[in-house]
């Protein structure tokens, strides 16, 4: 019974060995030539602005949020999508009813303002 789990202990293994070494080596072996712009942050191509500490905006988050709301919808539609014919009528009341419940919920966003950036 054990012996069924011997290649996955020396996958293992080998995997970690090689996590450990391939970065050892290439820090003992890589070039040390710091300079001022190597040593500098870096974001987008421009030089830093302000504290990395600073927090985001709420609207950040909130957009975030709607995106995987409705990046959810689409994960819901394609299995449903497959498999319509088999669900006949119901399938296709549930999900006009699901489908609802998101686009009511997309309205009262839209009237809060959610969606707004100013």
């Amino acid at each position: 019974m054990l012996a069924n789990y011997l290649p996955v202990l020396i996958f293992m293994l080998i995997g970690g060995a090689l996590g450990v070494a391939v970065p050892t080596i290439g820090w003992f072996l890589g070039p040390r030539r710091p300079d001022a712009a190597k040593n500098s942050p870096y974001e987008c191509g421009f030089d830093a602005v302000g504290d990395a500490r600073t927090p985001f905006d709420v609207r950040f988050y909130l957009v975030a949020i709607l995106f995987i709301i409705f990046d959810l919808e689409t994960a819901f539609l394609v299995p449903w999508a497959v498999v319509l014919r088999h669900l006949g009528w119901t399938g296709i009341v549930v999900m006009a009813i699901f489908l609802g419940l998101l686009v009511i919920g997309f309205i009262y966003e839209w009237k809060k303002g959610a969606l707004e950036w100013d």
